[in-house]
């Protein structure tokens, strides 16, 4: 289990948690965010099992939260994320006659 990036999988190797100005580097996504946290779970009030913690909007920018650490997890790309992009790749080809 290991501690990365919700948006690309890139493991932090860094001991510690990331501070709110820390991004991933290499998809530049933030990584101090409610994604990315122990307590984030999408069917808990406000997205989060922590009650001491404020409510916050945008799950997956940077914030200020006092509570947040890093989760443990194995890695599991998003489904359709690859499809999606290789379609896109294999359309501007066909356009670009490559």
């Amino acid at each position: 289990m290991t501690r990365h990036c919700h948006h690309c999988g890139w493991e932090w190797p860094l001991p510690g948690s990331p501070g709110r100005t820390d991004v991933c580097h290499q998809c530049g996504a933030d990584l101090k965010v409610c994604l990315n946290c122990v307590s984030y779970n999408p069917r808990a009030a406000h997205q989060c099992r922590d009650r001491r913690a404020d409510p916050v909007q945008e799950k997956h920018l940077a914030n200020f939260c006092e509570y947040f650490e890093f989760a443990l997890r194995t890695w599991t790309p998003k489904p359709g994320g690859d499809a999606r992009a290789q379609a896109a790749r294999d359309q501007l080809k066909r356009l670009l006659g490559d």
